[in-house]
């Protein structure tokens, strides 16, 4: 991998930019790799527009904000109308197929999976809905190690929430490898 330019999108609450933030974290500490990631919000902290760009490269990063991602998320319809049309040719697009319906036809591998329904159904907890999707992403991809993931989140989260999160994560990867065969 030279370079992965990612998109994370969808509403607030949802867990989209602390995701991107886990991502960068764990390519630069625990993979040895150059990453940025910025974000935006919307008016509304809870229920707005979130946008993170994540940057993961094995070169020097010169600039942060990705214009035409090679992998998109979008966990919102809202989301994936707005930022669908940017997926670079022959990238990659990750929706959850009950928040998301694709609609547009675009030059792109798509990814539907069942990510909050599975995790409601196993873990009965929404919180862990961005760290399945994370797990599906690197199930997919293989952008990072899911270990270097969990060696975040031991830094990042309170030690009772880590076997959530952790069956969360292997959710996630499952259901990106499937979908990545």
């Amino acid at each position: 991998m030279e370079r992965s330019r990612l998109v994370f999108s969808g509403s607030g609450g949802q867990g989209v930019i602390t995701a991107a933030i886990l991502l960068a974290k764990a390519a630069v500490l625990f993979e040895g790799k150059n990453a940025t990631q910025s974000q935006s919000y919307g008016a509304a902290a809870r229920g707005g527009a979130t946008r993170s760009d994540v940057l993961i490269s094995e070169s020097d990063i010169y600039f942060p904000k990705v214009v035409q991602p090679n992998i998109l998320i979008s966990l919102t319809q809202e989301s994936y109308n707005t930022f669908s049309g940017i997926i670079r040719p022959g990238g990659l697009l990750l929706v959850d197929s009950k928040l998301v319906s694709i609609e547009k036809k675009v030059d792109a591998k798509h990814i539907s999976l069942p990510m909050y329904d599975t995790v409601m159904e196993k873990i009965g907890k929404p919180i862990v809905f961005n760290i399945c999707m994370l797990g599906a992403l690197l199930g997919a991809t293989r952008l990072v190690q899911a270990q270097s993931i969990l060696k975040v989140l031991e830094t990042s989260i309170p030690r009772d929430f880590m076997d959530m999160n952790k069956k969360a994560l292997e959710l996630g990867m499952k259901m990106g490898e499937a979908a990545a065969v």
